[in-house]
């Protein structure tokens, strides 16, 4: 199995080995890290559990709530980089990387200075919202000491995304795991042995998560990027409102997703007796992270080979990638989804022993396996929206499938038919199903040959540090004039020349430095 080239294509063939080569490169790696730094939290509320059961409650309010949304956010401020820096790459623009990686450090620092206040304020904010007092000031506390992880997520995420575009994640990976064993020995001696709670719990966090960014940082500036990281610059601070906007589509497209399962646990939660319902929900939810973070290394794997692709000017290998990623994603989705329906009956005794809670999560198998297949392809579906530059589309996607469609459902099935959890997550389902319908038809209806030249337009342009149009503008539609000045002519002689097999360059290295 081979993609083709397209006229005018750039040794864009590849075979199905080399393709599924190319993506667990960066997916088998990937989900390793996002397995090791997702158990940096489950350490810290293991040992935190030990201590008492109020303490657990406020670190795990604060890790689901506080963190969970500054960690959505600057996650997916941080993903505007696997646009750029994938379709930098691609085009071998590597040069570019650095500036690009100060840019999204820039911009997620000053998010994160944002969201200072609701770490300072955590305490005021659930008691606000009915929380009970002793949680909430045990989690105001936990809070305030954890200030220092969240400006260690502000530089991490986009070192993460500068590692993916060029495929050169296992040093991540190996960081990660080192740091997670650092963690735990750390957890057991401030947390057990010394006996310092929830506040050595905070400090023992903010030192993992800074020691993983020390070590990238001594691995990224000693010179294992020659090319991509050339030092500081001042350009990081030029052209930033382009960079702002597709950063903040990014995290509104990735936080929509987010707080989607977030809201349907608070509607659980105003069920009538919630307890069992609350728990059978997070039962499942369990599960649902572990299959998900799998799918998680595909997305990461997809958006970068899809920018990749747009960038080396290869439409039909861009086509296949999607092709060949959601197909793999789905086949191991399929094995979890198995999984999900033979156990479903003795997945909950992993989790508790209670025959209740055991029986209500059983009633949810069949919605559990459905979620779980769904969303080894939904992923999948966002991750190529980000290699692609997509991120403002697929949030509206976003708000009509999860938020007019499947939320209100979920509200009508669990209180007005009585179907209760059931009916809830039944309700969350059939908005995935839309919105993973609608990213299905339109990746069907892509014209991949114009989408490489409209991204290089589009992306690489504004920002003043790129190609602008590749490939040959007739060939693809995009007419000169929506182009200025030294582009303009020089798209002119690229159309004058349909099928020369190379890139035209709209700016001169001398034409950008100047401008």
């Amino acid at each position: 199995m081979v993609a083709p080239d397209a006229p005018g294509m750039v040794d864009g063939r590849k075979t199905l080995p080399d393709e599924c080569k190319a993506l667990w490169r960066v997916a088998g790696p990937v989900i390793l890290t996002e397995v090791f730094q997702f158990m940096i939290g489950f350490v810290t509320a293991a040992f935190v559990g030990h201590v008492g059961e109020l303490e657990l409650a406020a670190v795990s309010i604060v890790n689901g709530v506080v963190e969970g949304l500054a960690f959505g956010l600057l996650l997916g401020m941080g993903s505007a980089l696997e646009t750029l820096c994938g379709q930098a790459v691609g085009a071998g623009q590597l040069h570019t990387l650095g500036i690009y990686l100060q840019r999204s450090w820039i911009i997620c620092l000053v998010t994160a200075v944002a969201l200072l206040p609701v770490y300072v304020y955590t305490g005021p904010i659930l008691r606000l919202l009915r929380q009970s007092p002793a949680i909430s000031a045990v989690s105001g506390r936990y809070a305030r000491w954890c200030v220092p992880q969240l400006f260690a997520y502000a530089v991490n995420f986009p070192m993460q995304k500068f590692y993916q575009a060029q495929s050169r994640v296992w040093a991540m990976t190996a960081i990660s795991g080192a740091a997670l064993g650092a963690h735990a020995l750390l957890c057991w001696l401030v947390v057990s042995r010394l006996r310092r709670g929830v506040l050595g719990a905070a400090i023992v966090g903010n030192v993992s998560w800074w020691l993983i960014n020390a070590a990238q940082f001594v691995h990224i500036f000693g010179g294992s990027f020659p090319e991509a990281w050339t030092g500081f610059s001042r350009k990081a601070f030029a052209r930033l409102g382009g960079f702002v906007r597709l950063s903040l589509a990014s995290a509104v497209m990735l936080c929509l997703e987010t707080w989607y399962y977030t809201a349907v646990i608070i509607l659980v939660g105003c069920l009538k007796n919630p307890e069992i319902q609350v728990g059978a929900v997070s039962i499942s939810m369990n599960y649902h992270i572990w299959a998900l973070m799998v799918t998680l290394g595909f997305n990461a794997a997809v958006s970068v080979r899809v920018a990749n692709e747009l960038g080396a000017n290869h439409p039909k290998a861009a086509k296949f990638s999607v092709v060949v990623a959601t197909t793999t994603s789905a086949a191991i989705g399929m094995v979890f989804t198995l999984i999900a329906l033979v156990a479903r009956k003795q997945l909950p005794r992993l989790f508790t022993d209670d025959d209740l809670l055991v029986k209500e999560t059983a009633k949810l198998g069949y919605l559990l396996a459905a979620a779980v297949f769904l969303n080894s392809i939904q992923p999948v579906l966002s991750g190529v929206a980000i290699g692609a530059g997509w991120q403002s589309l697929v949030a509206f996607v976003n708000i009509g499938c999860y938020y007019l469609v499947g939320l209100p459902l979920a509200a009508v099935f669990g209180f007005k038919l009585k179907l209760n959890a059931t009916g809830i997550w039944a309700g969350m389902l059939i908005g995935t199903i839309l919105q993973t319908i609608i990213l299905f038809v339109i990746l069907f209806r892509t014209k991949w040959q114009k989408e490489v030249c409209y991204q290089n337009k589009e992306t690489f342009d504004f920002l003043g540090l790129g190609v602008v149009c590749v490939l040959q503008c007739k060939f693809h539609g995009i007419q000169a004039g929506s182009l200025s000045g030294p582009a303009r002519s020089k798209a002119r002689n690229c159309r004058r020349a349909p099928f020369r097999r190379q890139a035209c360059s709209a700016e001169s290295p001398s034409e950008r430095e100047t401008r």
